[in-house]
């Protein structure tokens, strides 16, 4: 069995933290001696994971805030400055589906929440933790991405869109960084026994899915300092990291 990953001392910072992968990524990275700093619109969310963190012994600070709103995450990256002085991990967990529906019926307000959410306000969580994960030692970003990103299956327009424009920011971050310690990773988590999946497929048995729990175990790697590979998507399915072609 591989060793333990040790993130003692360390400062996680995950969006989404209040449910589904996100929720269980956030234990498993307080389990490892990381302090997690939660954000997530779910107040109660929150206080059930900090609750459980405290109980195994972990510590958490947690920031109830909507990404919509800008500003909100603006300032984030200010406090954890003060606080801590650097960040070691970001998790970008945070999404939402939209709408499964032909591209011409989707509703321009839904199209831009969409993009709103899960591409404009990513990008701005980046933005405001950049200069952080650069005064790590051992920089992290975990951000969430979705197979949609590369199938484009009918009706999933603006999930799959968002997605696309998601792994496109996390290569450009990557390349920019290649030379330093931050490593900068998608992660496709696969079909996952969450509510945005039951959303997506209201039919579908959540039984024969796996738990959010299992998938954020396999992730949890991707935060720790060994880590090598950064521009890359790592596909949970399949346990391993799959290289995009870099340009020369």
């Amino acid at each position: 069995m591989p060793d333990p990953i040790d993130l003692s001392g360390r400062t996680a910072l995950i969006s989404g933290a209040s449910r589904g992968i996100g929720y269980f990524l956030a234990r498993e990275l307080a389990a490892a001696g990381a302090h997690v700093v939660a954000v997530a619109r779910t107040i109660g969310g929150l206080e059930e994971l900090d609750d459980e963190i405290k109980s195994a012994g972990g510590e958490a600070t947690l920031v109830p805030l909507d990404l919509t709103d800008m500003e909100g995450i603006d300032r984030l990256g200010g406090a954890i400055h003060e606080r801590w002085g650097k960040l070691d991990i970001l998790v970008a967990n945070a999404g939402i589906l939209g709408v499964i529906s032909p591209i011409g019926h989707v509703e321009a307000r839904t199209f831009e929440k969409v993009m709103n959410i899960n591409v404009t306000s990513t990008w701005r969580l980046i933005r405001s933790v950049d200069p952080l994960l650069r005064m790590s030692d051992a920089g992290r970003a975990i951000i969430m991405s979705s197979g949609a990103a590369h199938s484009a299956r009918a009706f999933w327009g603006p999930y799959a869109a968002s997605k696309a424009a998601v792994e496109a920011i996390v290569r450009s971050w990557a390349d920019e960084t290649r030379n330093i310690s931050l490593r900068v990773n998608a992660v496709n988590p696969g079909a996952t026994r969450t509510a945005m999946r039951a959303q997506a497929m209201p039919g579908e048995d959540p039984e024969t899915l796996p738990h959010p729990s299992d998938v954020a175990s396999k992730i949890l790697p991707l935060a720790s300092p060994a880590l090598e590979q950064t521009g890359e998507i790592f596909d949970v399915r399949k346990n391993r990291f799959l290289s995009y072609r870099m340009p020369e």
